[in-house]
């Protein structure tokens, strides 16, 4: 891994239109489009590459300077209901920006992942542009959120969790 070394400015993870139940998704990832050009890459089915999984993925997202993430939180009234795609992005070494949730304050810090008001693009914009232009910060929010991910959110401890809740 070069840190110094990017396929792509910015990526997105994910279907576009696997939910017609939650237009955003396609308005962002459109947006990214429009916004970045040939500067972006929408990775999944419907996407730009299909789907990819594996060490293949892994090396897209660390090869890529800002992963944006999602979450199908349907009016974001639901606190700590995110994708697994946040803790897969800082798991596999992404640098994510992602919308805000309420409790996501209690599972990262915020010098570990970077937060933008859901549905805000231009919120989103000025910090994808930001962290573009401000490579050494944006590195160590990465290492930084990976490390996070891969002491405190892997699979293994969210099903110690969910035993310890039920007694078991």
């Amino acid at each position: 891994y070069d840190p110094n070394k990017f396929d792509h400015d910015v990526i997105f993870v994910g279907s576009k239109g696997y939910h017609p139940e939650y237009p955003y998704r396609p308005q962002l990832i459109d947006y990214l489009r429009e916004t970045y050009g040939k500067r972006f890459l929408h990775v999944g089915g419907d996407g730009d590459t299909g789907t990819i999984r594996g060490d293949k993925l892994n090396k897209i997202y660390a090869r890529s300077k800002i992963a944006i993430g999602d979450s199908l939180n349907i009016g974001f009234n639901y606190p700590y209901y995110t994708s697994d795609r946040m803790f897969e992005s800082t798991g596999r070494g992404g640098f994510t920006i992602y919308p805000e949730i309420k409790g996501l304050e209690d599972l990262f810090k915020p010098t570990e992942l970077v937060l933008y008001e859901h549905g805000n693009l231009e919120d989103l914009k000025a910090k994808i542009d930001y962290y573009l232009s401000h490579d050494a910060e944006r590195e160590q929010i990465r290492m930084l959120g990976h490390q996070r991910t891969k002491n405190h959110h892997t699979y293994v401890d969210r099903w110690t969790t969910i035993l310890k809740e039920f007694n078991l």
